[in-house]
This record gives C-alpha cells, structure tokens and sequence, in this order.
C-alpha cells in the first residue's frame, strides 16, 4: 500500500483540481462564446460550452506540482525518470503539452483552419520528440536482430503522436464519449507502466485518470461542458505520451501494438471513416454521420446506452491487451487475432465502411452529384439504393418460401 500511496495522491490532485475547476471554465468558455450550438451534424439539442481541456490541462499540471513536492519534502520516489537507454527533457515535454492544448483552445474559440490546427499539432509532436521521447529500433520478431528506424524514427514518432491526438478527437462525438475511452486507456496503460517500472509513465497515467474521472462527472449524458479540441487533442496527445513512455529506446513490436489495442475502437472508427470517405469518392475530411456513435443512435439507442455499449468494447480490447502482455509469443497471435475477428464483425454489423455519402442524379445539372444527410437529396437517395437493392434480390434470388430455387405462382405479383 505504501508504494501505491504516491500514485493515489496524484490521481486524487488531479481528480480535485478538475472537478473544482470545470464550473469556472464553464463559465469562462460561455464568455469566450466557445460554445457548440445545435446543428444537424451535432447531436446536443442545446447550446454546449466547451474548452474543458483548460480544467484537464490544470489537473495534470497540480498532480505534478503535488509529485514534486512529495519527492522533495515526503520521501517518494521520484518519477522524472525516464528508462536508462533514453534522456528525457521533462520540461521540454511538458511544453510540448501545453502547445497542443493551446492549439486546441484557440481552436475552441476562433475555429482555426484545419492546416493551422494541424500544424499546430506537429510542432508540440516536433517538441515532444526534440525532448527526447523517439523509439530509435525496433526488435525483429522473425529474426534476432533489430530493425533500425534511423532518420526515420523521428516523422514517424511525430506522425504518433499527431495520429493519436486526432483519433480519440474524432471519436468525441457523444456525451461522456471520449473522456470515458481515455480513462479506460489511461487505466490499462497504467497497470503496464507499473508492471514495466516505468514511473514516469505511470504517474502521468494516473493523473490522467483522476482528471478523467472528474470531467466525466460534468461530462456525461447529459453534458454541461464538452472536452472541445483543447481536451481531446490534449487527452490523446498524454496517451500517445504515456504509450512511448512505456518503452524503451529499442522497442518490441508487442510494447508498440499493445497501445494500439487499448485505443483499438478510435483507430477503428479512424480508419473505417476513411474507408467510406474513400468509397463515396470524397475527401476524408469530409465530415459525415457513420461514425460509431452516429450508427448505434441509428440502430435505437440512447446516448447512454450507446456510450456504455463503446466503454465495453473498450475493456474488453483494454483486458485481451492485458493477457497478450502476459503470455507467450503463439497465445499472444491467438489473443489478437480474436480481437481483430470481434472488433471487425461489430464494425461489419453496424455498416461503418459503408459510405454515408452517397451519388445522386440532379436532373437540373444532368450530373451525379455527392450528397449528405443534411441535403434533402439525401433521403431520396438512400431510398433509391433500398428499391434497386430489393429490385435486384427479387430478380437474382428465389423466394424464401420457394421450393426447388422457384418462386412459388401465388407469390408472384
């Protein structure tokens, strides 16, 4: 119990912080007029203010004021230790963190273009890696050798990062959504810092949880206060962090899938919506309504019932996360290739690589155009695709009811 003791405080500082200082920053995003309104790509039915990101940010930055003044006056050990085959510069990381929350605040206030806001988001990543914070090689699996990154392993570290911050941006879509996925992560990553003896890690990992769990309070169905870009760049950005923090400056390739499990339901509906954008012939920064959240409030449920069903998605990849960690090298296949047949018939079964946007013939133009759930063409459209698709299934299949592959006559029409 004493071991864990410091890592309760810092959860239970974040924790604190956070909570107290959400009405505040409520309050300050209504008079910044950082507010989402209603729209017909939103599902809050009434205005939402957000920059949350401001209490996370402030949470985390107490937990470490609170670790300091541990180590310094109470005898704990001290985390700003980073694995010896790699120098970390901690205050050139925490930079890092405080660039890609700004990026996001301004964001929440003046919407930024999206190339602004992306580089944004590449220089704190730039400053992450000038800290130190780059996995150098890699450990052959199929031989005993290494594969040695080189130049390489400092874009591919930036586009991490970059990647990371921007999923469980993209999955922030419901109430409570995104802050309760990072809290999941953030508790699996902790149980592998610790088991890892990475302190550093696991520090920021449990700060990171107490901060999620506080915002959850105000942030789930129904929400008073929304994460915005200022929190859920920053949340994704700490995971990434924590993640590469876990490892060491040679890595093996289970140490860098198992992060990419534990956010496997973002990555999912990342790549799925690219997938879709890609089959309506449009840019993939195209916003649309397929994403995992959008296609469960389609199938009936609530935003409660929608969120809770995603959290169980997410600790079941969270726990077979865990035991391939523990296990050896041909359960470790088998564990994965389990998650990957779940999680890719759930995506199946809710349609997420089929395109939301679809083709539909303007007479007055003469022209296929692409259209959205928000054009009118939209229902029209849908509704030619279900009459072809029926069309064709009584033309190319017998009737349920048939015998010997033939429509029976009295069901002819």
């Amino acid at each position: 119990m004493q071991h864990y003791l410091p890592y309760i405080c810092i959860a239970l500082a974040a924790f604190v912080t956070t909570y107290i200082l959400v009405p505040p920053v409520r309050l300050l995003a209504i008079k910044l007029d950082a507010v989402d309104y209603p729209s017909k790509r939103r599902i809050n039915t009434k205005p939402i203010p957000r920059m949350g990101g401001v209490a996370v940010l402030a949470g985390l930055a107490v937990a470490l004021i609170v670790q300091l003044l541990g180590t310094w006056y109470w005898g704990w050990p001290p985390v700003l230790v980073p694995h010896p085959s790699m120098t970390i510069n901690y205050p050139l990381l925490g930079v890092s963190f405080l660039l890609i929350f700004l990026t996001g605040a301004i964001d929440d206030v003046v919407q930024l273009r999206p190339k602004a806001k992306l580089a944004g988001q590449i220089v704190a990543a730039i400053c992450a890696v000038a800290s130190g914070m780059v996995i150098h090689n890699i450990v052959d699996p199929f031989d005993s050798g290494y594969i040695q990154l080189g130049w390489a392993a400092y874009p591919i570290t930036v586009l991490y990062l970059v990647a990371y911050s921007n999923i469980i941006n993209l999955v922030d879509g419901l109430d409570g959504l995104a802050t309760g996925i990072s809290a999941i992560a953030a508790i699996s990553m902790f149980s592998f810092a610790i088991l890892a003896g990475r302190v550093d890690a696991a520090a920021l990992a449990i700060a990171l949880v107490g901060c999620c769990l506080a915002f959850l309070r105000y942030n789930f169905h129904p929400a008073s206060i929304f994460l915005g870009d200022s929190g859920a760049l920053l949340l994704g950005f700490a995971l990434a962090t924590i993640s590469l923090l876990n490892v060491s400056r040679t890595a093996a390739l289970t140490s860098l899938i198992i992060p990419l499990i534990v956010a496997g339901v973002p990555i999912i509906d990342t790549f799925s919506a690219i997938i879709r954008r890609m089959r309506a012939h449009v840019s993939i920064g195209q916003a649309d309504k397929g994403h995992i959240h959008h296609r469960l409030i389609q199938e009936g449920y609530d935003q409660r019932q929608a969120v809770l069903l995603i959290y169980a998605w997410c600790i079941l990849l969270s726990l077979g996360a865990a035991a391939i960690n523990q296990v050896g090298i041909e359960l470790r296949v088998v564990i994965f290739l389990v998650l990957l047949a779940c999680s890719a018939a759930f995506a199946i079964r809710l349609h997420l690589f089929e395109p939301v946007l679809r083709h539909h013939y303007n007479p007055k133009t003469h022209e296929d155009e692409i259209v959205t759930p928000d054009d009118t063409g939209f229902i029209e459209a849908v509704e030619e695709d279900r009459q072809e698709h029926e069309r064709w299934r009584r033309e190319h299949l017998p009737h349920p009811h048939a015998k010997d592959g033939h429509t029976p006559r009295h069901l002819k029409k």
